[in-house]
């Protein structure tokens, strides 16, 4: 189920603005031709829970440095 996935991948990432920014992206770039757009961000949300944590970490520290993705404010 997908909220399963979603709660599995927001171990890896606190923010749930910052999770869903790298999930679009990720499914943009795995994205196939022919294939349910459903289909890929179930299987992003797969790699993201089966990802390594220090990777995952280091990936959405560079998206907010290179400010891919703005912080919201407080």
């Amino acid at each position: 189920m997908r909220s399963e996935l979603v709660f599995g991948a927001m171990k890896y990432v606190s923010n749930r603005y910052l999770l869903t920014r790298i999930a679009a992206k990720a499914t943009r770039k795995l994205h196939r031709p022919y294939t349910r757009i459903e289909d890929t961000f179930n299987d992003v949300l797969v790699r993201f829970n089966q990802a390594d944590r220090s990777q995952t970490r280091n990936w959405s520290k560079d998206l907010l440095s290179k400010n891919c993705v703005k912080q919201p404010s407080r």
